[in-house]
């Protein structure tokens, strides 16, 4: 019994360092596989039907599903991520240049505001009208200002090299996930015997409706928001549309972006437009978030507003831009599989994802 005990002991060593030892060289990967694997996993139902409609040919339905990752998601960030580093110089350069020749005015409506305006339109044309001071804000505010969106440049940046990696990854986890999903199932049964199933189940369904309502979510009030935009002829339609794809992982977040495209044109005497856009993100862009997130992600199970604003935060400092979608499903399988071990699962969320 006992050099039977010691060889088990030896073999569970070696896996546990294998194991470390892997995700030691995975480690600068880590992001991008994972959500790599997220997205395959919530396309997978899709793959398999192309698959079928291919008559079986792994490599080119692969390779269709990732030039669609490809052309929905990466290319528009890339984008975007150049535009928004080119502007940002460009606006700072000219706000720089009105400052030091003194032809920086304050806007009229400014003017027009309740109660403070006529106060604050005196106080910023006398700011403007003295140089030194106008310079000394300048240096205060406006380079902050610059440090902190060309950040925000470079972090959208580093998610496009994220998720470029996510797509040449999830081209061999779609040709090669049959044999994978093969592989895992018959490691998961070895460690965890009949529960093993169950668990495949409740990260699958999981991971699908997380995906769902949060991806798909922010793709369409990106989409509905892009064609609002141009719709009311506002400025940076693709900067702002990325804001409101980003934001919408949190709860009213695209309002902020759309609430302030229509002040600006307001503002800009539009006032026809600013309405249009009043009503376009009232009852489209937050529409879509009302109807659709709910359809989607009913296929899952609902995390928690604490968990799905904690898990983009944390996710976003730990893995970066992709880890708005990484921290919230992550989080979600771990509230799934803790409320199925805890007997508190809520039953016809259950049934759902058994019927789906």
């Amino acid at each position: 019994m006992q050099p039977s005990s010691g060889r088990n002991y030896t073999r569970i060593a070696t896996v546990v360092l294998l194991t470390l030892g892997c995700l030691y060289v995975l480690k600068p990967f880590l992001p991008a596989i994972l959500f790599a694997a997220a997205v395959v996993i919530s396309s997978w139902p899709l793959y398999l039907r192309l698959l079928r409609a291919m008559r079986g040919r792994r490599s080119l339905a692969a390779l269709t599903m990732t030039l669609s990752l490809t052309l929905l998601v990466i290319i528009p960030l890339a984008i975007v991520a150049y535009n928004l580093a080119d502007d940002v110089a460009t606006t700072f350069g000219q706000l720089r240049y009105s400052i030091e020749h003194g032809a920086l005015v304050p806007p009229g409506w400014i003017r027009d505001l309740p109660f403070v305006g006529g106060t604050l339109d005196v106080y910023l044309r006398e700011l403007v009208a003295s140089r030194d001071q106008m310079l000394a804000l300048a240096q205060r505010m406006l380079e902050p200002a610059r440090h902190y969106l060309m950040a925000g440049g470079l972090m959208l940046g580093t998610g496009v090299v994220q998720m470029s990696l996510a797509a040449f990854v999830s081209f061999f986890l779609y040709r090669d996930g049959q044999a994978l999903i093969a592989v895992t199932s018959s490691m998961m049964a070895k460690v965890m015997g009949e529960g093993a199933q169950s668990v495949s189940d409740i990260i699958s369904q999981t991971t699908r409706g997380v995906m769902y309502g949060l991806l798909g979510t922010a793709l369409a009030q990106a989409l509905v928001a892009a064609i609002g935009f141009a719709l009311a002829g506002v400025p940076a339609v693709p900067l702002l549309s990325v804001l409101v794809f980003v934001t919408s992982l949190v709860p009213f977040g695209p309002p902020l972006i759309w609430g302030s495209a229509a002040a600006w044109l307001f503002g800009q005497g539009s006032t026809g437009w600013g309405i249009f856009m009043v009503i376009w993100g009232t009852v489209l862009i937050s529409g879509v978030d009302n109807v659709v997130r709910p359809m989607l992600i009913s296929r899952g199970t609902s995390l928690p507003f604490l968990l799905t604003l904690l898990g983009v935060l944390g996710g976003v400092i730990a893995f970066g831009f992709v880890g708005m979608f990484i921290g919230p499903v992550l989080l979600a399988v771990g509230y799934s599989l803790m409320s199925e071990w805890t007997g508190t699962r809520d039953p016809i969320v259950k049934q759902k994802g058994e019927v789906a």
